[in-house]
């Protein structure tokens, strides 16, 4: 009788975590494509970081022209993974960008700007 009680409150929470993944844009782990990609702010801000932490680290003057595709993925916080359109002056060119997000530390973490060819 145990047995079969603790099969049923594991497949309820089975569901219960799943129906609330599926609510909140995905099951942690995986990559979800944001929606509403250019009208979202926090995206915006995701964007002006990356950008600028990374002409701090290398010394580079790179500008963001537009958000170009983004995701998001659920781990302890939020992983961030966007296609960003930059130029440096003279030349615009895409990079993908990953910024790692926890917000309720207040904290940003740039963990790759990688130019795509």
């Amino acid at each position: 009788m145990a047995r079969r009680f603790i099969i049923i409150l594991t497949v309820l929470l089975f569901a219960s975590v799943s129906a609330f993944a599926a609510r909140v844009g995905g099951i942690p782990g995986g990559w979800t494509p944001i929606k509403n990609l250019q009208n979202d702010r926090h995206v915006a801000e995701i964007a002006d970081y990356a950008v600028s932490e990374y002409d701090s680290r290398s010394g580079a003057k790179l500008k963001l022209v537009k958000v170009v595709k983004g995701e998001t993925q659920v781990v302890a916080g939020t992983n961030y993974r966007l296609v960003l359109k930059v130029t440096d002056g003279s030349k615009s060119q895409d990079y993908q960008a990953v910024v790692w997000e926890k917000p309720w530390e207040h904290y940003k973490n740039l963990t790759s700007f990688t130019p795509l060819h």
